[in-house]
């Protein structure tokens, strides 16, 4: 990730040089264009991959396909963007379509078919080249909420087909349904002392004061430093009409007037994503909830979108050298802010000490790691985490403490446990979790292992408890010919829910799961109802195997 400055500058030449086709695509809705997240934005554990697009706070609107192509792709499922469809088109790229109410057509008959193929309502499929053609403006799904949606909206992506990296939406043209003549807004600048360096007086990070110039930019108050420092912004965009706090689409920095750190949102692969945790200030993420984007790079990381100096936006303040440093935030419409900090040399002591250090053992990011104590153990292949750091480590109490949340983890690392405790007979209902939480746990004899993406306590977790299964309106022994669909409200208070199935009358039937209310629904399919009495028997299973049975009969006439 070491660029000159002559390769920053040419990358960010030939970036811009690229070409997308503008009058391509259609919009995928038929109302006008508003936007509730954008490209880019900062998410949980990483970068927003498209656009959500506003469906006046309802579900059930027409959703088009943008061009002509074919169905390369149907995933649905109980999180992420639940019900979801890809369309393949002939010039090179690929839309997505996420959070789905439903499918229609020839699309909802395959996946219909591929349900009651699988027996089951999380399916992914991947329909063949030219088996559902699809042609621009064709009605192929309703708008919804499904999935980890937090409302109703349609999130919308444009993909590279080759290399399924995600491409901003709005280089396709879309730009002309949006309307934005705002600047994006910077709430707060940060600077950070590095390498036991010393600025204004304190050894830890610190908010700089803003002061709004006549020409609409801002100065921020004069940092005095010794040694290396860097920078972090909380900045955000709106445009005229959505008014949506959404993510910043082009920060540049630049050093005596020579650009040093710069990122933009334009395209990048699925595997970056969690790079974002990296990207931000993730220890004041977790203690604040707040997204300070950091502009230097401490330890190298692999996020395509950044481009830097050799210095990786570092920035050294030296004896004999006052220094302009420059922060400029655009969006893509040319709408910019900017932040001009005066930098300047001093030996002042520190007021503020750095935070103290409490941490037995050290880890280095790039090395393997394994800590062990009694009869639990973790260990951290290299590549875990970003940084080197201090980590705290201990077992107690039947429990294994691996420091805390505020260290983002990259990739999984491995928790051991060897059960001393419970009796063979209930080492089945075993799982390592934090808290109560379930990881995926795997038993050899009383030997238990679990991978993990989160620090802090862990431990084994008995569960004999059986999942829960009640239905939301009685229908035992009734008459419900009118009746549309039956719903039923499943859970379980400890390893969560692996699987549940529903049978009608013996003949396996499709429930939706819907993960916010925790409900499931059977839409009454005729094939599989009886004239008079009817019976429905619903099983769920938790992930140590405990199972709920709930049985009921009704009655149903199906003549019209």
């Amino acid at each position: 990730m070491r660029f000159s400055v002559f390769a920053f500058l040419c990358c960010h030449f030939l970036f811009a040089q690229t070409q997308y086709p503008k009058d391509y695509f259609r919009p995928p809705l038929d109302i006008p264009m508003q936007l509730s997240g954008n490209f880019g934005e900062l998410r949980p554990n990483h970068f927003h991959a498209g656009f959500d697009l506003k469906t006046n706070q309802r579900e059930g609107l027409n959703v088009y396909a943008i061009a002509d192509g074919y169905v390369s792709r149907i995933k649905i499922s109980t999180f992420g963007n639940g019900k979801c469809i890809y369309i393949t088109h002939p010039n090179g790229y690929t839309s997505v379509y996420g959070h789905l109410q439903t499918t229609v057509g020839a699309i909802q008959e395959y996946v219909k078919n591929t349900h009651y193929k699988e027996k089951a309502y999380e399916i992914e499929m991947f329909p063949k080249a030219g088996e559902i053609p699809i042609t621009k403006g064709q009605l192929i799904a309703l708008s919804g909420n499904t999935g980890s949606s937090e409302g109703p909206h349609l999130h919308f992506e444009i993909r590279d087909t080759k290399t399924e990296f995600v491409i901003n939406p709005i280089f396709f043209g879309f730009d002309q349904n949006l309307k934005d003549n705002k600047k994006p807004t910077i709430s707060s600048l940060y600077v950070y002392p590095l390498y036991n360096s010393v600025v204004n007086q304190s050894k830890q990070p610190l908010m700089l004061n803003l002061s709004l110039q006549k020409d609409g930019t801002y100065l921020a108050g004069k940092v005095k430093a010794n040694g290396k420092i860097g920078f972090g912004i909380n900045a955000v965009d709106t445009d005229d009409v959505s008014h949506n706090k959404n993510g910043v689409f082009n920060v540049t920095t630049f050093l005596n007037g020579n650009p040093n750190y710069n990122y933009q949102f334009n395209t990048y692969s699925f595997d970056e994503m969690r790079y974002i945790n990296a990207f931000i200030d993730y220890p004041r993420y977790k203690k604040t909830s707040q997204r300070i984007q950091k502009l230097f790079m401490k330890t190298p990381f692999a996020l395509s979108i950044i481009k830097t100096d050799s210095l990786r936006g570092i920035i050294s303040a030296e004896p004999n050298l006052t220094s302009n440093y420059r922060i400029e935030v655009s969006d893509y419409y040319g709408n910019m802010n900017s932040i001009t900090v005066p930098v300047e040399y001093d030996t002042a002591t520190p007021l503020i000490p750095s935070e103290p250090n409490t941490s037995k053992y050290f880890v280095r990011y790039n090395k393997d790691s394994n800590f062990e104590k009694d009869n639990m153990s973790v260990f951290f292949p290299a590549g875990t985490f970003y940084e080197d750091f201090n980590l705290n480590f201990d077992v107690r109490n039947n429990k294994i403490y691996i420091h805390d949340d505020t260290v983002p983890v990259h990739s999984n690392f491995t928790i051991t446990i060897r059960d001393t405790v419970y009796p063979e007979s209930l080492r089945d209902k075993l799982y390592i979790g934090k808290g109560t939480s379930y990881n995926g746990t795997v038993r050899k004899g009383d030997v238990f292992t679990a991978k993990a993406k989160i620090l802090g306590q862990y431990g084994l977790v008995l569960d004999t408890i059986a999942p829960v299964v009640k239905i939301t309106k009685p229908i035992e022994g009734k008459w419900i010919s009118d009746q549309k669909k039956i719903e039923l409200t499943i859970g379980d208070s400890l390893s969560g829910i692996k699987s549940y199935n529903g049978y009608l009358n013996g003949s396996w039937v499709l429930f939706e799961y819907e993960n916010k209310t925790r409900k499931i629904t059977h839409v009454f399919d005729d094939q599989f109802l009886a004239e008079g009495e009817n019976e429905l028997k619903v099983e769920v299973v938790d992930n140590v195997g405990n199972s709920a049975i709930f049985e009921t009969k009704f009655f149903r006439s199906q003549q019209k």
